[in-house]
């Protein structure tokens, strides 16, 4: 009786395991690429253990069949893959503001490994990227996706059916609004470059032997950097907002 026991208690944390470590292993701050593997095994072994005695009376009973076991561990890491993945498109409206920053500004050519989108990315949409990580673990916006987690096994109970539909409209949406929050933090670049170039056209048709783009280059960069320097705060506290408003998503009993 014992060890059928034993049994069932392993079975449920792993069970558990299947949904939480799936999902860390994508959340921003804990799934980055420069977080060593075994470190991101360790925090996902913790967080379970701790919401184990939570969520384990939402756990199903234990199938006898092996296909139906099968089954349940592989709609519980679908789950904790589409939470991880949703935080993940959050912030990816960082890399896009990055990106357009860094053709706006002279900076395309200057690459770097941006580890938020696991490849090569631009400058400032490495900076920016990196900065948004740091900010939710300093504003402690990473309890709120573990609260998210929490609550998911409430919106997503172990063993239902899943809203495969649902996901993929959610993913859909979530990928078109992170690319248009890109696009509305960019705005002040775009307005100041526009003008920019409208001010150096003028110019050279006023005087036509000025060396109008290799004057223009340097001050297109500093035009950039002041800029930058300037909206950085809004940018990252209209992108924390956003951050939060779609984690909260997931959030039924708060």
């Amino acid at each position: 009786m014992l060890e059928r026991l034993l049994a069932l208690e392993v079975f449920s944390y792993l069970l558990v395991f299947s949904r939480l470590g799936a999902a860390i292993m994508l959340l921003p701050g804990f799934g980055e690429a420069f977080v060593p593997l075994r470190v991101r095994l360790l925090a996902a072994l913790t967080v379970t253990a701790v919401m184990y005695p939570v969520v384990a009376p939402l756990l199903p009973d234990t199938p006898t069949a092996f296909v139906a076991v099968l089954l349940l561990i592989l709609g519980e890491v679908t789950v904790g893959v589409f939470i991880g993945t949703v935080a993940r498109v959050l912030t990816s409206a960082l890399s896009t503001t990055g990106t357009i920053i860094a053709f706006l500004t002279g900076f395309a050519n200057a690459i770097l490994f941006n580890p938020a989108i696991r490849d090569q990315g631009a400058m400032t949409s490495v900076l920016l990227s990196l900065l948004g990580i740091l900010l939710i673990l300093v504003t402690d916006l990473h309890h709120l996706m573990f609260a998210a987690l929490m609550d998911s096994y409430t919106m997503f109970v172990p063993g239902s059916g899943l809203p495969f539909d649902d996901f993929s409209e959610a993913i859909g949406r979530l990928v078109a609004g992170s690319f248009l929050l890109g696009v509305q933090l960019a705005a002040p670049f775009i307005i100041v470059v526009l003008l920019f170039y409208i001010c150096l056209g003028i110019l050279a048709r006023l005087m036509p032997q000025f060396q109008v783009f290799f004057v223009g280059l340097p001050l297109q960069i500093m035009l950039g950097l002041t800029v930058l320097v300037v909206s950085i705060s809004a940018i990252m506290m209209l992108f924390l907002d956003y951050f939060a408003t779609g984690i909260s998503g997931f959030i039924t009993s708060r």
